[in-house]
């Protein structure tokens, strides 16, 4: 891949021997979703899928965006003086969005850059193709501009920083902490309340990990998902006037359903509901992966995916079917979406021996049901960002 990047960039930004080629992964969350800006804890991992990028510096304050995910091939001209969202600006919002999150920390960039990226994660699949494109920038810009005291776990909260503040996506700091640390064969166990964090090993004996893209794309930034964040923070004040807790997270699932009536919203007690359990289901599932309990994790995802459908209402019509049709398959250990959601992904733990009839079965009654294809990738585990 970095020869093929190579040779894209000279193809449309010309020769030079001073360009560097990087990489950072996409992510699946296997569960722990929608508590990584509630106090939780969340269990990502890294795939071996992402976004790649070509960089160079140049001598001027031009910036110059190629993405090779486009036909048209078109640069995309700006400047270091024009660090501004906009509409007209489209994808490339994200990485200019990260140069200013440097600046803003007091790390400007002394010249422009000559960016040209690829990406393999299929758009709006809810596998994080946004926060990857935020570290990869993050580590380009680091690398290249000699910002040697930035850690990988400051470049995750620079993405998350410029994803709040740049491109308006209340987002939690899982997709980029997953992106820029994870580790191979590992899943990642977070506490978002402090950023403490443990490698667990995925020794999924037998079985493999299987995501579902609906190719039903979903849009974070216009999406309920602020309004859930919203609908969180009001249940959190509710339950602060009575227990001394600073997240959702802070609560086990009978404290909860003892002070529970102090939310005085329904819905925002739902929505509360599931934060709360959810985080305990997450506890629980890195407990039964180290146990080798695959099944309980099977069981808790299960649970999951059923708390995001009726309690946080961030499913959809297609991706429940997706769900559905996954459990009647003999040797489905657990299936949920995965992501901020609306659309998207589900992963499934499959057993080895399933993995061909869930993909056929699975594949035919969607496409049946919904009009169009799902797509199916088995997935390995890969690590956090890097330069190739």
């Amino acid at each position: 891949m970095k020869e093929a990047m190579l040779n894209d960039f000279r193809t449309y930004f010309g020769g030079g021997e001073d360009v560097q080629v990087f990489f950072a992964p996409g992510r699946v969350n296997l569960i722990g979703e929608h508590t990584d800006y509630n106090g939780g804890h969340v269990f990502p991992c890294a795939l071996t899928i992402g976004t790649y990028a070509a960089a160079r510096k140049r001598t001027d304050n031009k910036l110059r965006f190629l993405s090779m995910n486009f036909n048209n091939k078109l640069i995309t001209e700006s400047s270091l003086d024009d660090l501004k969202p906009s509409e007209k600006a489209g994808w490339t919002n994200y990485p200019k969005g990260v140069m200013w999150a440097f600046a803003e920390r007091g790390m400007k960039m002394d010249c422009g850059l000559d960016l040209l990226i690829y990406g393999n994660i299929p758009n709006g699949s809810g596998l994080s193709s946004s926060a990857s494109l935020e570290v990869l920038t993050g580590l380009v810009i680091k690398t290249l501009y000699g910002f040697d005291k930035v850690s990988m776990a400051d470049l995750a909260l620079i993405g998350q920083y410029s994803e709040n503040n740049f491109n308006g996506c209340n987002c939690g700091i899982m997709d980029q902490f997953a992106s820029a640390m994870g580790k191979k064969d590992h899943a990642i166990f977070l506490d978002t309340s402090d950023l403490t964090y443990e490698y667990a090993p995925v020794k999924l004996d037998g079985a493999k990990i299987v995501i579902t893209n609906s190719k039903v794309k979903h849009s974070l930034v216009d999406s309920a998902y602020n309004e859930r964040r919203q609908q969180c923070e009001q249940a959190l004040n509710d339950l602060q006037a009575e227990v001394d807790i600073d997240g959702l997270g802070d609560l086990s699932e009978e404290e909860f359903e003892h002070y529970q009536n102090c939310v005085s919203d329904a819905t925002c007690r739902r929505r509360a509901k599931h934060a709360v359990y959810e985080n305990q289901r997450t506890i629980k599932a890195v407990k039964a992966l180290k146990n080798g309990d695959i099944k309980l994790l099977g069981e808790l995802m299960n649970q999951s995916h059923n708390s995001l459908r009726d309690d946080y209402e961030v499913s959809c019509d297609e991706v429940d079917f997706l769900v559905d049709e996954a459990r009647k398959i003999d040797g489905v250990i657990g299936s949920r979406i995965t992501g901020g959601g609306f659309g998207g992904c589900t992963v499934s733990i499959v057993e080895d021996k399933a993995v061909e009839e869930f993909q056929k079965v699975i594949g035919k009654n969607y496409a049946a049901k919904v009009g169009h294809e799902a797509e199916f990738y088995v997935v390995e585990i890969g690590d956090g960002a890097h330069a190739l």
